[in-house]
């Protein structure tokens, strides 16, 4: 049961807190986990939550639906904070929750942000997630496949949150309007296209749009009755920037993106950072813009220019260490990297050509030549008969067919004549010569 300080005034939370759902009615959103006859939605209602994890960006309700779940389940409820809490915290709870377990309750432990706990404060609830003594829940806007201990993430379930749809926004805007928990015992004059405006910067973030709506309201113009007006030139100055054309799940999102590859690859610096800055001020997540730039490194620089890969990768470490807004002169050096960087698609097309002979191809077996022989009946079937080692010859070169059968002199990489990549050719060129000749 949570307790209240005495001093504790709900109006000094922040509009965001004030208007958190108490149920799942009063949710919005993430109808494809919490819709009438969603998994989610039957395992909250029928207080039968097992350990899972809550993944999504911020402000989408992870937070929220631990709450709801604290309220509706007959558990004992503990809430953790990656942030603030350590190895001692948790073993102290795990020793109260072992202790309920022997009496016969059960105990819920939320953990927000479990993508900040270390391996050895994640391996502290693993004994106690297994033995059943808590049910976890953990929230996390990173992909536990690589912030989440793999033995911890393998008895969890994974929900994954979406950042919410503009209309789900202007919903949750207009309530906060409208309910006493918000502005609702106050007349607010704010037009809908207005609500819109605010819905769209906030990106998805239900507790950035609560902000800025607040933050216009409080900074509106208050009329001889009271009525709070929110002006065009209220609602820009708190926003600091006009909202871009731009929907991080719609077609304009796709089009801005193509537009970055695209000038990219065109040797286009100045296209590219364009259309770089078009999205990072808009809100796109800059890990979005890194990957994709990691994917240009290969598909469209190569071999012609290696470094470009480790400049992409580090571009998005570095985006991963401080993000936005300081992370931006780095996507920028990456982008502009590529950009003036020798262009070549032979490793692109190598791939492509080989996974069309793949797919065709699944059942062709691999030659014995190359087959590994761990056992004795495989060594009497000749696995691995006639392997030449390559490292035991002058040249480090064999003869040996690798290719099965009916790929015999398929050729996929072919390389070209663009940076590096001619060196890269020459060597593949003497090593098809030298295996001609033997």
């Amino acid at each position: 049961m949570e307790q209240k300080s005495l001093f504790e005034n709900e109006n000094n939370q922040p509009l965001a807190s004030r208007l958190r759902p108490r149920n799942l009615e009063e949710f919005v959103g993430q109808q494809h986990l919490i819709g009438e006859g969603k998994i989610l939605r039957r395992l909250i209602e029928e207080d039968k939550i097992t350990s899972l994890i809550f993944w999504g960006p911020p402000g989408v309700g992870k937070t929220t639906l631990a709450s709801i779940i604290a309220h509706k389940t007959n558990s004992a409820f503990i809430n953790f904070s990656a942030v603030t809490s350590g190895i001692k915290e948790i073993k102290t709870v795990m020793a109260q929750a072992e202790q309920a377990r022997k009496m016969g309750e059960k105990t819920i432990v939320f953990v927000d942000e479990i993508h900040r706990f270390n391996k050895a404060q994640q391996d502290a609830f693993l004994p106690f997630v297994e033995k059943g003594s808590i049910i976890l829940i953990g929230a996390t806007t990173e992909n536990p496949s690589f912030e989440v201990n793999g033995a911890l993430l393998s008895r969890c379930k994974v929900f994954v949150l979406q950042g919410l749809k503009t209309e789900d926004l202007v919903v949750l805007l207009k309530r906060a309007i409208t309910d006493k928990r918000g502005f609702g015992e106050q007349k607010i004059n704010i037009s809908d296209e207005m609500l819109e405006v605010i819905a769209k910067f906030a990106n998805g973030d239900a507790r950035n749009a609560l902000s800025t709506l607040e933050m216009v309201i409080l900074n509106g113009e208050v009329g001889e009755d009271g009525e709070i007006t929110v002006t065009e030139d209220t609602l820009e100055q708190c926003i600091s920037k006009k909202s871009l054309l731009y929907d991080k799940n719609g077609e304009e999102h796709y089009n801005i993106i193509s537009a970055l590859h695209k000038s990219m690859r065109n040797s286009d610096p100045d296209a590219a950072v364009y259309w770089l800055a078009r999205m990072l001020e808009a809100g796109e997540d800059p890990l979005y813009v890194a990957r994709r730039v990691t994917r240009f490194a290969s598909e469209d620089v190569g071999l012609a220019d290696p470094h470009a890969l480790e400049i992409a990768v580090a571009a998005y470490q570095a985006c991963h260490f401080i993000g936005m807004p300081e992370c931006s002169v780095h996507l920028t050096q990456a982008v502009i990297y590529m950009s003036l960087a020798p262009k070549s698609n032979a490793l692109y097309i190598a791939y492509e050509t080989a996974k069309r002979d793949a797919i065709k191809e699944l059942a062709e077996p691999v030659p014995l030549v190359i087959r590994n022989a761990p056992t004795k009946l495989m060594k009497e079937l000749n696995y691995g008969k006639g392997y030449q080692y390559a490292h035991d010859t002058e040249e480090k070169l064999t003869n040996m067919q690798c290719l099965p059968d009916s790929l015999l002199g398929k050729e996929y990489y072919i390389p070209t004549e663009q940076g590096l990549e001619s060196k890269y050719k020459a060597k593949l060129e003497q090593i098809k010569a030298w295996k001609k000749s033997h």
